[in-house]
């Protein structure tokens, strides 16, 4: 396989990992909220936490993914195996000496 599939596939990996990650921590969130957060609060008061769960299982899906991006980049050369994302247009000519 080449550079630029090999980043296809890693960018959909990624995506789809994240995706997971953040449906399975709002399933867990929801979980620990209905076992033990709803019995203890006022009715008016419970309406926050479907909004609260939804907002920190985007944030812990970020940092989830941020942590296993950094192990990944630690363990893996990417230059060697992947083609850059973004590339610029314009090169900077050498400097003068």
């Amino acid at each position: 396989m080449n550079k630029k599939l090999n980043t296809i596939f890693f960018m959909l990996g990624a995506t789809l990992f994240n995706i997971i990650v953040a449906i399975l921590s709002f399933f867990a969130l929801l979980l620990l909220y209905g076992t033990y957060v709803i019995p203890r609060m006022s009715e008016s008061s419970q309406q926050w936490g479907f909004s609260i769960i939804f907002l920190l299982s985007l944030g812990i899906s970020f940092l989830v993914y941020r942590a296993v991006l950094k192990f990944l980049l630690t363990k893996i050369e990417f230059e060697k195996y992947f083609d850059p994302i973004f590339v610029r247009k314009y090169k900077k000519p050498p400097p003068k000496t």
